[in-house]
């Protein structure tokens, strides 16, 4: 099959999950972004996707092919509603948010491009070590990270080693994080959207520096989507809960 071929019966596949035809334009009261969408624009450009918008993986996909930023927009203000104003992040108010961040030595080059980002993206960044390429220990890194994600000292956390995989099974093991490998954007607006991730995990050693970074801005940008999701997530929740509670020693 061609690759046009492809991308239609994907784009029914999605139409029908979502329950709407492939000729209307909103499912749900909320609108739908794709690859159509992604491929009218510019290389490089920004494409403004309505608050609440559901964006297919297709065109995340092809969004980083082209290089074209999903900017979400701000809902119009009732009481002022030709203010028009847009934000790079629909779900951030007005204070700086603050991101966790930390790497072991495969991942320390990337984590510091990823702060000046965060810093440019309008965020605080608060690094949690390590400071050089010199060998340390990955589960170190991830632990201070996800204790601060879980005290409540910031509002995300972002770890990075050379695959990810570790990272995210050490920041796992804290209560109330739940942290979330991811290598597309895909996967990044699915775990934020879905299953309400507050701790991003990066693989330095299998992704790129521009894909790293597209990865990031997604996973900020994408609001958890609430609804049916808020009960899985709750029991997501309630597992832990559960073992706290009980203290049974996990064996392998």
């Amino acid at each position: 099959m061609r690759e046009d071929q492809i991308r239609r019966m994907v784009r029914r596949v999605v139409y029908r999950t979502l329950g709407r035809s492939p000729r209307s334009t909103t499912t749900g009261g909320r609108s739908l972004v794709t690859e159509s969408d992604v491929a009218a624009a510019e290389r490089d450009a920004t494409l403004d996707v309505p608050p609440g918008a559901l964006v297919t993986p297709l065109a995340r996909q092809l969004a980083m092919e082209r290089n074209v930023e999903l900017r979400t927009q701000k809902p119009l203000d009732p009481r002022n509603p030709g203010a028009g104003s847009r934000v790079r992040n629909s779900g951030t108010p007005a204070r700086k948010r603050k991101v966790a961040i930390g790497a072991d030595h495969g991942g320390y080059e990337l984590k510091e491009k990823l702060k000046r980002c965060l810093s440019e993206w309008g965020y605080t960044a608060i690094d949690c070590g390590t400071d050089s390429s010199e060998s340390v220990d990955y589960p170190d890194y991830a632990f201070a990270v996800a204790q601060m994600v879980a005290n409540g000292n910031v509002d995300w956390g972002v770890m990075i080693d050379g695959a990810g995989i570790g990272s995210c099974m050490a920041a796992n093991k804290v209560p109330g994080v739940r942290a979330s490998m991811c290598y597309d954007q895909a996967t990044a607006a699915n775990s934020r959207e879905h299953n309400h991730a507050n701790l991003l995990t990066l693989g330095a050693g299998l992704i790129g520096n521009g894909l790293a970074k597209s990865i990031l801005k997604t996973w900020l940008d994408t609001p958890f989507g609430g609804g049916r999701h808020a009960k899985r997530v709750k029991k997501i929740d309630d597992i832990e809960h559960r073992y706290l509670r009980s203290a049974v020693p996990v064996r392998g």
